[in-house]
């Protein structure tokens, strides 16, 4: 689905990434981990349109997407959520939720004086699929909650809530457990194994919780010094020497480790 060949993304002298080279495959789940400063984030912010490699190629389904930003990504179905949520803090989940589509009837001043009926209907059409939205994240009782209200793994939802309301085909997720509780962090890996299987949503996703990894990811990705390090299934990953003098510097010896949330 998605290949990343060669992608260099220098900062002045410093390379965040540095020829890295992935495959995405569609319908996985895929973990990317390493420790901090591998490069994860950037690459990241490269696939996605944040940022433009300094060389190298990305594809998506055979399509040259390298250096397209975010919002054409978007209208291909490639999109992600980040370490901090980005809410609109004063408006309600559900209004969150309605903004999300492009292209909506009231956008333009014209539609809005003469296609009043039409912008009703399709605002109504919205908050129906955003309600039906909650109800599959069972946060259908925060619907009418100011979204600044909500906790970090609440927002967290309202981000994956997002991505349902369009067509997604592939979803970035940049460490979705970062100040969740753990309860909230199970409702979440719940959330992303149903629209895997029930819907066909590929993730890459971010995380330093191992536990969540293992639990969620197949195939799991290693970064280290802005290359891929590794990639296999997450019981070859933790029986990796690289992988392991990678995190800890220590070698085998230490590698239960590696098998706790970090």
């Amino acid at each position: 689905m998605i290949r990343v060949e060669n992608v260099v993304k220098a900062f002045g002298g410093i390379h965040a990434v540095d020829g890295a080279n992935l495959s995405i495959e569609t319908g996985t789940i895929t973990g990317l981990i390493g420790p901090n400063g591998a490069g994860k984030t950037t690459l990241f912010n490269v696939i996605a349109g944040a940022l433009p490699p300094t060389s190298g190629k990305v594809t998506l389904e055979g399509e040259d997407i390298t250096g397209l930003p975010p919002h054409e990504l978007f209208h291909k179905g490639l999109l992600r959520t980040f370490q901090i949520a980005h809410e609109f803090s004063s408006m309600t989940v559900r209004e969150n939720l309605m903004m999300v589509p492009a292209s909506q009837t009231g956008e333009t001043l014209w539609n809005s004086w003469f296609r009043r009926g039409a912008i009703r209907s399709e605002e109504k059409a919205l908050a129906a699929k955003a309600d039906e939205v909650l109800d599959f994240l069972t946060i259908d009782h925060l619907a009418d909650e100011r979204a600044g209200n909500l906790s970090g793994g609440q927002k967290k939802l309202l981000e994956l809530g997002r991505t349902m309301m369009v067509d997604a085909r592939v979803v970035f997720l940049d460490e979705v457990g970062a100040g969740v509780n753990r309860t909230l962090l199970n409702t979440i890996g719940d959330a992303i194994q149903r629209l895997n299987r029930e819907r066909g949503y590929t993730f890459v996703v971010i995380e330093h919780d191992m536990d969540f990894i293992a639990r969620l990811c197949d195939p799991v990705i290693v970064m280290a010094e802005g290359k891929v390090l590794a990639q296999g299934t997450i019981d070859e990953i933790k029986a990796n020497e690289q992988v392991i003098e990678a995190y800890l510097g220590t070698g085998l010896k230490n590698k239960d480790k590696l098998e706790t949330p970090a």
